[in-house]
């Protein structure tokens, strides 16, 4: 029996993924799935980039708003819900188009990743949150630091679910977490066209602080000012997220609204240096050229769509090693 065909659009932030994602929807009848680890959450829009009603053109979108901040997401509850979601969405005779920029959703999707629990983390797990209420979240960020001092160093002391995650995987797994994750590309249950979108490096971060502009003239400081009103804790995951953290970070007093501005925009640049650096890894991804003002480099649009056209009409699959 054929697999079924799913295409994901991938790329760092700024670089006009769900445009493109759009575009392709529009062309050959199909519906998006957001692989976007924040914008799952219901109440964060601004500084997530959520493409609002108008934006989205008609085209179905799914996997956006599904959780409260304050619910547990992890990749593995995005997986099975996508899978659900793809067969769905072919039992409609649409194709399913993941576009997004959290690399390990991705590779969910492409490698058919599994999320099944190690049998002693559960104990581990719930060792590490009783030493978490007994001694404050710095001490289990310094237990963090003395096993795996590269995730510690990559993650805050306040993002205490990460940092007993990665005490766990230090506990369970052959190697730390910040030995990264294995790139061997996998056979899954998909046929998957994975296009990549790229910028030029100077271009893209100017994208980036456009953006942020942006969400700041559109009211992200009161975004994060309702969600906290609402009940959100500011050391939940979500509000971890790269534009949130800084916004606490200056209503907690803790630096200046420029100061919380401007780091917003350099966290976001080292951002798309990682999400760029993960995505490089995929040999099986087709790399098309975007311009600064949003268009496609001279050939690429014509390039892009005689590589979709084939992969619809069943002359390339993906390639495994």
């Amino acid at each position: 029996m054929s697999k079924q065909s799913v295409i994901c659009v991938v790329g760092p932030t700024a670089v006009g993924k769900s445009d493109v994602a759009i575009d392709i929807a529009l062309e050959y009848g199909g519906e998006v799935i957001s692989a976007d680890s924040m914008q799952v959450y219901r109440g964060m829009d601004i500084g997530t980039a959520k493409l609002s009603p108008e934006e989205q053109r008609g085209v179905a979108h799914h996997m956006l708003d599904v959780a409260e901040p304050t619910d547990s997401f992890t990749v593995a509850t995005w997986k099975a819900a996508v899978d659900d979601l793809i067969h769905e969405i072919a039992q409609r005779d649409m194709l399913p188009i993941v576009c997004g920029g959290t690399g390990l959703y991705i590779r969910a999707v492409t490698d058919d990743l599994t999320f099944g629990d190690r049998p002693q983390a559960s104990h581990i797990r719930t060792r590490w949150q009783a030493y978490a209420e007994a001694h404050g979240a710095l001490a289990l960020h310094q237990e963090l630091s003395q096993v795996d001092p590269a995730s510690a160093a990559r993650l805050h002391p306040n993002d205490v679910k990460r940092v007993i995650r990665a005490l766990e995987v230090a506990q369970t797994a052959p190697a730390p977490l910040s030995q990264g994750y294995d790139f061997t590309e996998k056979t899954g249950r998909y046929d998957v066209l994975l296009l990549g979108l790229w910028m030029e490096r100077q271009a893209l971060y100017q994208r980036v602080e456009l953006r942020v502009d942006k969400m700041i003239e559109q009211g992200l400081e009161a975004e994060v000012r309702r969600l906290l009103a609402a009940g959100a804790s500011a050391e939940l995951p979500a509000l971890q997220a790269i534009g949130y953290k800084e916004i606490v970070q200056y209503l907690r007093g803790d630096c200046t609204f420029d100061e919380a501005v401007d780091a917003i925009k350099r966290n976001t640049r080292r951002f798309v240096k990682r999400q760029l650096s993960w995505f490089r890894r995929d040999a099986r991804i087709h790399w098309f050229e975007r311009t600064a003002d949003g268009a496609f480099a001279d050939g690429e649009a014509d390039r892009m769509r005689c590589t979709i056209r084939d992969f619809v009409e069943g002359k390339c699959h993906i390639r495994h090693e």
